[in-house]
């Protein structure tokens, strides 16, 4: 398994010297053995390093990682410049819209958000090429789980962002009397009518500001392709 962002490695050490994610480790190695696993070796931790422990002002939980080819980074909801934007992240982008007015972009790269502060965190960070959930129950929850505790122990207040009943159960790691929760539907195409509507970034950036940070430009630049 690839090498954990120095920034992380002070909070998630004990993760990593645990029997479980020995196991894990194992595991996944086994899986690449066998199989294509997305996403690639390199890029498992990638929202971790876009986005230092110290600078984190929005967490959004994710659940599994894009399974189909040439879509994961490791960066929730994310794709590389290029490759087509996946149904949900099309119905985030329509919510900006409505939200704050913002325009669509040519792409669905969400580093520009990583880079101010917003950590994209799937719950699983490795999944089987073309089967969804294929690496659930297999250590990456507690792995995660210590992530967001890690975020819910510091000082500074954070915007927790939890779309979906999956993401929803995650309120139960997050100290609301220093953080805020956004919650809301998932926005893929099974709940958007829910999450339609919502204004959950009017949300983020209103509770940014109580907290005396800066809010976020949600706005993902055009890339030319």
């Amino acid at each position: 398994m690839q090498t954990l962002p120095e920034s992380w490695r002070p909070v998630l050490a004990e993760e990593l010297t645990a029997d479980y994610y020995a196991a894990l480790t194992a595991f996944v190695d086994a899986e690449r053995a066998a199989h294509q696993v997305f996403p690639p070796e390199a890029e498992v931790f990638s929202a971790l390093e876009a986005t230092a422990y110290d600078d984190v002002k929005v967490l959004i939980v994710g659940q599994d990682p894009y399974h189909d080819d040439n879509q994961a980074h490791g960066m929730c909801f994310s794709v590389r410049p290029g490759i087509k934007v996946p149904p949900s992240l099309r119905n985030i982008y329509k919510e900006l819209g409505t939200d704050l007015g913002l325009t669509v972009p040519n792409n669905g790269y969400l580093m520009p958000w990583a880079e101010q502060g917003v950590l994209l965190l799937n719950t699983v960070l490795t999944v089987r090429a073309h089967e969804a959930a294929s690496h659930k129950g297999q250590g990456w929850e507690r792995f995660t789980d210590a992530v967001i505790k890690s975020v819910n122990d510091r000082e500074k207040p954070v915007v927790f962002v939890l779309w979906g009943a999956h993401a929803r159960k995650k309120a139960a790691l997050i100290d609301t009397g220093r953080h805020v929760i956004v919650e809301g539907a998932h926005p893929s195409p099974l709940s958007a009518k829910k999450f339609f509507g919502s204004k959950p970034f009017s949300q983020i950036d209103a509770a940014l500001e109580k907290m005396g940070h800066d809010k976020i430009d949600w706005q993902i630049p055009n890339i030319e392709q």
